[in-house]
């Protein structure tokens, strides 16, 4: 294991669970601080929405002034917005919470450019493996973020989940202690970012498309379902913080732990196949969520949901990476990354108004439309090299 791929995974084990805790409290806290029962998710959405309104400028900040210096800015800034977290809850003010949660989103996109600097300090032949590793981290993050918001929530007297967003600033604290011994890897600075093809020619290739749709079909189906999930159980159906927190924990960890094999699932077979096998796993996904609502319906919906991300982001983000020269990877990566979170925020938005408005079942529907694409087109790759091995 390099250096590179040591320092962004141990520091990844904690720069990842500001989002397991937004996802776990945002909910259950915003329907007791929202004006209204329709904007109890906007917290969880607002932290997507973070992280796609700060993909351009992340993605700016490394081509300007080098990847350790925007991870370490970003670390920065989430301590802080885990401190204004807290004392949005403390004070009970809706609106400054959701500010944090942005701030928290704002630092996620620098988080996914991990995986970017992984994959410019390993061999081609190596990456999936590297970034199985990698995304491994998540299942620390899984562990750690829930179980932080948990033991913390009622560490100040009268003002529960205070102390979880106290929490999560120190476990951002912690990564950016990590990141102070991250060095770039040659390969990483010795091309600029500048010439090129333009975007516009790039996104012409059919494996760009597929790499981009892939990766916005499974982070939109996992944010429409996830984000509704702590709502529908804790607040709707009254299962427990506990059992909640369980379901959310499990789905996370759901999401990194098949990086175990999903690594060399990718290099074997290839980005394609790995994008086919994590749709049909999400439209088991789909029909255990249709199926009801009691608490293993819910949790073995949303373990299937996070495995078929894995395999569907993985692929993704390895086929991406076949469409563009070194010189032009900051301009695809970040508009790759615009795209994805944008309609991932699109989608967390909309969760919580059809939960409220039409019901469960309505995103389970509207979950299954955005896999129609993704298949469309890997079928059609697949016909056009009938004969050659995809």
């Amino acid at each position: 294991m390099n250096r590179t791929l040591l320092v962004l995974t141990l520091a990844a084990c904690m720069a990842q669970t500001g989002a397991p805790i937004v996802v776990l409290l945002g909910g259950i806290i915003g329907a007791e601080l929202a004006p209204s029962p329709g904007l109890a998710t906007l917290p969880v959405a607002l932290m997507i929405l973070g992280t796609a309104a700060s993909t351009i400028p992340a993605s700016f900040i490394m081509r300007r002034f080098g990847r350790r210096k925007g991870f370490l800015f970003a670390a920065s800034y989430a301590v802080v917005a885990g401190l204004l977290g807290a004392f949005a809850i403390q004070t009970a003010a809706f609106w400054l919470l959701c500010i944090a949660t942005f701030l928290i989103g704002s630092h996620n996109a620098f988080v996914q450019q991990y995986r970017f600097a992984v994959a410019e300090s390993v061999p081609a032949a190596r990456l999936g493996r590297s970034l199985s590793v990698l995304m491994l981290a998540g299942v620390v993050a899984a562990y750690l973020g829930p179980k932080t918001a948990t033991l913390l929530q009622g560490l100040v007297p009268g003002a529960v989940y205070v102390g979880s967003f106290l929490g999560l600033s120190v476990l951002m604290a912690g990564a950016g202690t990590v990141l102070s011994f991250y060095v770039p890897d040659q390969r990483e600075t010795e091309v600029g970012g500048q010439g090129g093809r333009s975007l516009w020619q790039i996104a012409q290739q059919l494996d760009f498309k597929i790499a981009i749709v892939a990766s916005v079909s499974a982070w939109s189906i996992m944010s429409l379902l996830m984000t509704a999930t702590p709502v529908a159980m804790h607040h709707l159906d009254q299962f427990s913080l506990i059992e909640t927190a369980w379901v959310i924990q499990s789905h996370i960890m759901a999401m990194f732990l098949p990086s175990l094999v999903s690594g060399f699932l990718l290099d074997r077979y290839g980005p394609f196949r790995m994008i086919t096998a994590g749709a049909g796993i999400l439209i088991l996904c789909l029909g255990v969520a249709f199926a009801g609502r009691h608490l293993m319906h819910y949790w073995w919906a949303l373990v299937l949901l996070g495995i078929g991300w894995n395999f569907m982001y993985l692929g993704g983000t390895a086929l991406l990476t076949r469409t563009y020269e070194a010189n032009e990877r900051f301009k695809v990566q970040a508009c790759n990354d615009f795209v994805v979170f944008a309609m991932q925020a699109v989608a967390a938005l909309s969760s919580g108004f059809f939960l409220f408005s039409f019901g469960w079942v309505w995103l389970v529907y509207l979950s299954a439309c955005l896999l129609i694409v993704p298949l469309t087109l890997v079928s059609y790759k697949q016909l056009t090299q009938k004969g050659l091995k995809v």
